[in-house]
């Protein structure tokens, strides 16, 4: 099979990222998919602050799991931003964490983080 060879340009538009569409041909994804988007960003950032702070603890999912009752596969789940949790969890996953959990949201976004308690004085 001899041959022709095709020429592959690069503003291909199936090979582009979403930020060079916009940039260079107008488009813009809709505010459905932006939201989609956030919202998975967040869920990945609970799942990497989670992760983070279990292994500071020197705790391993089954024994984070153990704390907040749940599963050990649903930690990983947490952890793999592949759920989305409800106040409930979040209130289970910063208690057993030994943390206070925080979003802050503004116009550019939100954030979450995972803060440290201070132990408590008698």
């Amino acid at each position: 099979m001899g041959g022709t060879k095709q020429k592959v340009t690069p503003e291909h538009t199936r090979w582009k990222l979403p930020a060079e569409w916009r940039r260079v041909d107008g488009h813009r994804e809709s505010l459905e998919l932006e939201q989609e988007r956030q919202e998975h960003r967040l869920t990945m950032a609970l799942g990497k602050v989670v992760h983070d702070r279990r292994v500071a603890l020197g705790l391993s999912m089954a024994e984070l799991a153990s704390r907040i009752g749940l599963s050990r596969a649903m930690v990983e789940r947490i952890e793999g931003a592949d759920v989305i949790v409800t106040l409930a969890l979040l209130t289970r996953l910063a208690s057993g964490l030994d943390a206070s959990l925080r979003f802050a949201v503004d116009a550019h976004g939100a954030t979450v983080s995972l803060v440290e308690q201070e132990p408590t004085r008698v």
